[in-house]
Parts: C-alpha cells; sequence; structure tokens
C-alpha cells in the first residue's frame, strides 16, 4: 500500500473498499459507481492538482503508486478514470490564467469527473471525426456517436473529439447531464466489463465556447499519458493475480499423490508457479514507475519552447510504446500461471480468476503493441518520430483506393 504523506487516509481506505466487492461486480457485470464515487469524493480525481486549488499535487510517480494500488482492487475503475487523468493533466499543464484552466482547475477541486468520447464506430473516426461540432444561434453544438467512451457513464463531463465545419479536429468538453447527450452500457467485450466503455450519442448537445479547441493545442504527451494508464492497469491486473495465487494456495489442502509434498503450501514447484508471477507483477511494477517518470518530465517541459516539449512528447510516447510491447507477454503468461498451481480448483467460475487473463488480454489489445513494436524499431534504426496522434476506424472509399 501506499506510504506518501500526500496520499489522505480517506483515499487509502477509499481504494481498499473498492476491491471488497470487485469479484461480485465482476460476476454479476455490475458498474462500480458507488465505489468510483467514494473514491472521487476521497481525492482519486485531483492527485496531480496543485495543492493550491484543493488537490494532492503529486507527480507521475506518486500518482502511478496510487493507481497502481487502485488497479490491483479493480482494474476496471483506473480504465474508466483515464480520460480523466488526462483531462486533468491539460488543465494542469496549461496557464492557470487562462479561463478554461480556472474553470477545470475548480472543477476538479470540486470532484467532478470526466470521461473520454473520441472513438466512433463504422467509418467515423479515421483520420477525421464524423462528430461535427457547428455554430447556432444558440451557441455551438455537437452531433455525433461515440464507441468505447471509457468511464463517460460515471462522469460530469465528456472529452469529446469532433471536427468544425471547417474540417479542424477538435477537443470539445461536454457537460453530461443534457438531454442531447445520451449514453449506454453495451461494451460487449469478455474483458473489462465494468468500465463503462459503451456508445454515447450526441444530439445538438451544448458546447461552451471555451471548451471547444483544437485537438493538436492539448498538452502534447496525451496519447503517452491513455497508453501509461494502460500500463498502470495492466500492472495492477498481474499484481491482483499474484496476491489471489497466493491466497488460495495458502489455504489449499487438496493435492495430487504424485505431489512433491502433501502440503500444497510447501510444494517447490508450485511456489516456483507463484515466484514466477510475483516477479511479473513486480517487473510490471517497475516499468510503469518508469514511464511515469517520462511523464514527470514532459509536464516539466511545459516551460520550454515547443521543440523541447515535443521532445520530451516524443520520449515518452517512445517509453509507453516500448513498455507495452515488453510486458505484453510476460502479463498474459504470468495470469495464465495461475491455473499451473491450482489446478481444475482454480478455473471455478465462482472464483473468477479467469478474469485476469481476460482482462489483461482485452487491455493489451487496445492500441495493438504490434504497431507500437514497429515504431520502435523505425526509431532506433533510422531515427523516425513517433507517432503521437492517431485515429482508428474503417476507411472511406477514396482513402481506401489511393492506399491499397
Amino acid at each position: 500500500m501506499v506510504y506518501n504523506s500526500a496520499v489522505p487516509a480517506a483515499l487509502l481506505t477509499a481504494i481498499t473498499a473498492a476491491g471488497e466487492n470487485a469479484l461480485n461486480r465482476e460476476l454479476e457485470r455490475s458498474l462500480p459507481h458507488e465505489e468510483i464515487r467514494s473514491l472521487v469524493e476521497a481525492g482519486i480525481g485531483r492527485l496531480r492538482v496543485p495543492t493550491e486549488y484543493g488537490g494532492l499535487g503529486l507527480n507521475w510517480v506518486e500518482a502511478t503508486e496510487v493507481l497502481v494500488e487502485l488497479a490491483a482492487q479493480d482494474s476496471n475503475i483506473v480504465q474508466a478514470l483515464r480520460g480523466h487523468l488526462a483531462i486533468q493533466e491539460d488543465a494542469i499543464f496549461r496557464p492557470d490564467d487562462q479561463a478554461a484552466a480556472q474553470h477545470w482547475l475548480h472543477r476538479l477541486a470540486a470532484g467532478q469527473l470526466a470521461g473520454n468520447a473520441w472513438t466512433e464506430p463504422g467509418t467515423g473516426g479515421y483520420q477525421r471525426s464524423g462528430t461535427v461540432v457547428t455554430s447556432t444561434e444558440n451557441g455551438l453544438v455537437v452531433n455525433g456517436t461515440k464507441y468505447y467512451t471509457t468511464g463517460s457513464i460515471f462522469a460530469d463531463w465528456l472529452d469529446v473529439t469532433a471536427r468544425d465545419e471547417q474540417g479542424n479536429e477538435l477537443a470539445v468538453l461536454v457537460a453530461g447531464d443534457q438531454a442531447g447527450v445520451q449514453i449506454s452500457d453495451d461494451w460487449s467485450g469478455f474483458g473489462q466489463r465494468t468500465t463503462g466503455s459503451g456508445t454515447t450519442t450526441l444530439t445538438d448537445a451544448a458546447v461552451a465556447d471555451y471548451e471547444s479547441r483544437l485537438l493538436t493545442d492539448r498538452f502534447p504527451y496525451q496519447t503517452a499519458l491513455y497508453q501509461h494508464v494502460l500500463l498502470v492497469v495492466l500492472t495492477g491486473i498481474v499484481e491482483a493475480a499474484a496476491g489471489e495465487i497466493a491466497a488460495a494456495l495458502s489455504t489449499r489442502s487438496r493435492t495430487y499423490s504424485h505431489a512433491n509434498t502433501v502440503q500444497p503450501s510447501t510444494d517447490p514447484q508450485l511456489l516456483q508457479a507463484v515466484g514466477e508471477v510475483d516477479a511479473v507483477a513486480a517487473l510490471a511494477r517497475a516499468q510503469v514507475l518508469e514511464t511515469a517518470r517520462t511523464l514527470d518530465t514532459a509536464f516539466a517541459a511545459r516551460h520550454a519552447d515547443p521543440a523541447g516539449q515535443l521532445q520530451a512528447a516524443e520520449a515518452a510516447e517512445l517509453a509507453t510504446g516500448r513498455a507495452q510491447v515488453a510486458l505484453h507477454r510476460p502479463v498474459l503468461e504470468a495470469v495464465s500461471r495461475t491455473f499451473d498451481a491450482l489446478g481444475a480448483s482454480g478455473v471455478d467460475a465462482g472464483r473468477g480468476l479467469d478474469r485476469h487473463w481476460r482482462n489483461a488480454r482485452t487491455v493489451t489489445s487496445h492500441n495493438p503493441w504490434v504497431y507500437k513494436a514497429r515504431i520502435a524499431g523505425d526509431h532506433r534504426v533510422n531515427g523516425t518520430a513517433p507517432v503521437r496522434l492517431w485515429s482508428v476506424g474503417v476507411p472511406e472509399p477514396e482513402l481506401s483506393a489511393a492506399t491499397s
């Protein structure tokens, strides 16, 4: 558990409490509304907000330690906070005398939460947003459909990517409690099932003028931050698996006549299996703390010139991409190793141990690692800069024809 004195005891208590019913939520596919609200009230949503604005003022290494502990209790919750963590970062990255930054610093201190709404289904989203912001006599409105809107169902605000009438790619923040916002919990993936990653429909949803800006004007390491949060989630998953396999083996009495000992908790082969999972958990934690340091460096570069900011952002992008490539196989192997220590008893559905593999497999499918490996190799061989902003969707026919 985190022992940083800047982290209030109430938050540590809320983190522990979030894990108490995590297995049942998984088995019942019950969203953690109450747990997330308790965590927000205890300070999880203002980890990086300066203390003068009512936040905890943590750097990324310190914040990551807190988030890993939470991910070990329930990895779905940390993923649900992914969009919020980006909005928090953007608010503290830009000068605090800007109107939008001031609004958000106060909202964060008051416990308001943001969710993500970037990805679009079908043909939307590839190179340009299908979601559109238009100007009306009553102000800006946004229309479109988003999928994988992680965390938005828990949030007060939605972080939406869209394009304006001139074709510029924008980031807009939309109040979630208005009639023009409809959010469904229809995420059908086999893992990370309680992240609230469903469909959001925007119908003439109002946008304040100061809540609309060019996507490229956001803090320059935003995609690295998004990937970092997924690495935190992955670290929490393998840490939880290590804890559960150890607890199960320590009390296990059933054994095989050809085992090494009559007591499973002293069987050297089973202890080796647990040790291998434990080692990967330690590896993942060390790796994610290292990527956190690159985020701290990128944040510190906010006072540098644009070239200095870009250099730090690219370093963070490469670091998080390399970590994704390096960790995905060891973590997936480790959470599978759980069943080697427990035999057929480990596959009992009531134990829910399969959730660790399903969750890890789901997280490692986001932002495919194969592309990150190619990008890292291209940078190593040719010095090619990493891709920092990308999109996903079905290419429009003319684009497919041009690149085929």
